[in-house]
């Protein structure tokens, strides 16, 4: 995988993560502030939520695989989870 993203791992046409929240109302707001800068950049991630637990995946489904916006999202997203401390 990247260098850049090193908690991300690809499977296929797809880039997953596991970031565990310090506790369930951390992991909405991770989440909250990742559906802000999907919606920014239109491009959205699968979300899974398990208690303070989120699986994230991320693929452009319209070009059939990974792009830019997939590895832009990614350190957005890395970015979100470090500041919350997960």
């Amino acid at each position: 995988m990247d260098k850049n993203l090193p908690e991300w791992r690809r499977e296929g046409d797809e880039i997953r993560r596991t970031v565990t929240a310090p506790d369930f109302p951390t992991a909405i707001r991770i989440v909250d502030e990742i559906a802000v800068q999907a919606e920014e950049l239109n491009h959205h991630p699968d979300i899974d939520i398990r208690w303070r637990t989120l699986h994230l995946t991320l693929t452009t489904h319209d070009k059939g695989g990974l792009t830019d916006l997939d590895f832009t999202l990614a350190a957005i997203i890395d970015d979100i989870a470090a500041k919350h401390g997960a």
